[in-house]
Protein backbone atom coordinates (compact mmCIF):
# COMPACT_ATOMS: atom_id res chain seq x y z
CA UNK A 1 0.00 0.00 0.00
CA UNK A 2 1.07 3.55 -0.69
CA UNK A 3 -0.58 5.31 2.25
CA UNK A 4 1.11 5.01 5.63
CA UNK A 5 -1.00 5.02 8.82
CA UNK A 6 -1.38 8.44 10.57
CA UNK A 7 -1.10 8.75 14.33
CA UNK A 8 -2.60 11.53 16.46
CA UNK A 9 -0.23 13.75 18.39
CA UNK A 10 -0.79 15.43 21.72
CA UNK A 11 -1.72 19.11 21.31
CA UNK A 12 0.20 21.51 23.54
CA UNK A 13 0.83 19.30 26.56
CA UNK A 14 -0.55 19.96 30.09
CA UNK A 15 -1.04 23.75 29.77
CA UNK A 16 -3.48 23.31 26.88
CA UNK A 17 -6.28 22.21 29.22
CA UNK A 18 -6.10 25.36 31.37
CA UNK A 19 -5.75 27.71 28.43
CA UNK A 20 -8.87 26.30 26.80
CA UNK A 21 -10.96 27.49 29.80
CA UNK A 22 -9.53 31.02 29.79
CA UNK A 23 -11.97 32.44 27.18
CA UNK A 24 -14.89 30.91 29.07
CA UNK A 25 -13.76 32.51 32.35
CA UNK A 26 -13.22 35.85 30.57
CA UNK A 27 -16.74 35.76 29.07
CA UNK A 28 -18.25 35.00 32.48
CA UNK A 29 -16.33 37.91 34.06
CA UNK A 30 -17.58 40.31 31.37
CA UNK A 31 -21.18 39.14 31.83
CA UNK A 32 -20.90 39.50 35.60
CA UNK A 33 -19.58 43.07 35.55
CA UNK A 34 -21.73 44.32 32.66
CA UNK A 35 -25.03 42.52 33.26
CA UNK A 36 -25.42 40.67 36.55
CA UNK A 37 -23.86 43.12 39.04
CA UNK A 38 -25.67 46.28 37.76
CA UNK A 39 -28.98 44.40 37.79
CA UNK A 40 -28.42 43.30 41.39
CA UNK A 41 -27.63 46.89 42.43
CA UNK A 42 -30.78 48.12 40.67
CA UNK A 43 -32.92 45.48 42.39
CA UNK A 44 -31.44 46.36 45.79
CA UNK A 45 -32.15 50.09 45.27
CA UNK A 46 -35.74 49.34 44.15
CA UNK A 47 -36.35 47.11 47.17
CA UNK A 48 -35.05 49.84 49.49
CA UNK A 49 -37.22 52.46 47.76
CA UNK A 50 -40.34 50.31 48.19
CA UNK A 51 -39.61 49.65 51.87
CA UNK A 52 -39.26 53.43 52.49
CA UNK A 53 -42.65 54.39 50.99
CA UNK A 54 -44.75 56.30 53.52
CA UNK A 55 -47.89 58.41 53.72
CA UNK A 56 -48.20 61.39 51.29
CA UNK A 57 -45.58 60.02 48.84
CA UNK A 58 -46.55 60.31 45.19
CA UNK A 59 -45.98 57.00 43.38
CA UNK A 60 -46.31 55.36 39.98
CA UNK A 61 -47.49 51.76 39.86
CA UNK A 62 -46.30 49.14 37.40
CA UNK A 63 -49.49 49.70 35.40
CA UNK A 64 -48.80 53.43 35.07
CA UNK A 65 -51.30 54.68 37.65
CA UNK A 66 -50.10 57.79 39.47
CA UNK A 67 -51.39 58.46 42.95
CA UNK A 68 -50.69 59.57 46.49
CA UNK A 69 -50.17 57.10 49.34
CA UNK A 70 -52.95 57.63 51.86
CA UNK A 71 -52.23 54.78 54.26
CA UNK A 72 -49.57 52.11 54.65
CA UNK A 73 -51.62 49.01 55.46
CA UNK A 74 -48.76 46.57 56.12
CA UNK A 75 -45.44 45.56 54.58
CA UNK A 76 -47.20 44.17 51.50
CA UNK A 77 -49.96 46.73 50.76
CA UNK A 78 -50.64 50.47 50.65
CA UNK A 79 -53.80 52.50 50.04
CA UNK A 80 -53.37 54.97 47.16
CA UNK A 81 -55.62 57.87 46.20
CA UNK A 82 -55.73 58.07 42.39
CA UNK A 83 -58.45 60.74 42.14
CA UNK A 84 -60.40 62.81 44.67
CA UNK A 85 -62.32 60.36 46.89
CA UNK A 86 -61.10 57.33 44.86
CA UNK A 87 -58.81 55.04 46.85
CA UNK A 88 -57.35 51.72 45.73
CA UNK A 89 -55.28 49.18 47.62
CA UNK A 90 -52.00 48.44 45.83
CA UNK A 91 -49.42 45.75 46.49
CA UNK A 92 -46.04 47.30 47.32
CA UNK A 93 -44.34 45.01 44.80
CA UNK A 94 -46.20 46.78 41.98
CA UNK A 95 -44.79 50.22 42.85
CA UNK A 96 -42.47 51.14 40.01
CA UNK A 97 -41.29 54.58 41.12
CA UNK A 98 -41.63 57.17 43.85
CA UNK A 99 -42.15 60.55 42.16
CA UNK A 100 -41.90 62.76 45.24
CA UNK A 101 -41.11 61.95 48.81
CA UNK A 102 -42.96 63.50 51.70
CA UNK A 103 -41.02 65.20 54.48
CA UNK A 104 -40.16 62.87 57.33
CA UNK A 105 -42.19 63.52 60.47
CA UNK A 106 -40.18 65.87 62.66
CA UNK A 107 -37.34 66.06 60.15
CA UNK A 108 -36.07 68.55 57.59
CA UNK A 109 -37.62 68.88 54.16
CA UNK A 110 -35.90 67.05 51.28
CA UNK A 111 -33.79 69.09 48.87
CA UNK A 112 -35.73 70.35 45.83
CA UNK A 113 -35.05 68.47 42.60
CA UNK A 114 -35.59 69.32 38.93
CA UNK A 115 -37.95 67.45 36.58
CA UNK A 116 -35.56 64.54 36.03
CA UNK A 117 -35.36 63.88 39.76
CA UNK A 118 -31.69 64.82 39.85
CA UNK A 119 -30.25 67.71 41.81
CA UNK A 120 -29.77 70.82 39.72
CA UNK A 121 -26.38 70.85 38.03
CA UNK A 122 -26.33 67.08 37.40
CA UNK A 123 -28.29 67.13 34.16
CA UNK A 124 -26.34 64.57 32.16
CA UNK A 125 -25.64 65.53 28.55
CA UNK A 126 -28.00 68.51 28.60
CA UNK A 127 -26.27 69.85 31.72
CA UNK A 128 -22.91 69.34 30.05
CA UNK A 129 -24.05 71.21 26.93
CA UNK A 130 -25.47 74.09 28.98
CA UNK A 131 -22.16 74.41 30.82
CA UNK A 132 -20.35 74.57 27.49
CA UNK A 133 -22.68 77.37 26.36
CA UNK A 134 -22.18 79.22 29.65
CA UNK A 135 -25.78 78.92 30.82
CA UNK A 136 -26.72 78.45 34.47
Amino acid sequence: MLISPAYAQAAGGDAGGLLSFAPLVLIFAVFYFLLIRPQQKKMKAHKEMISNVRRNDRIVTGGGIIGKVIKVVDEAEVDVEIAPNVTVRVARATIAEVISKSAPEGGARPAPANDAGKPSGAGGISGFLSKLRGEK
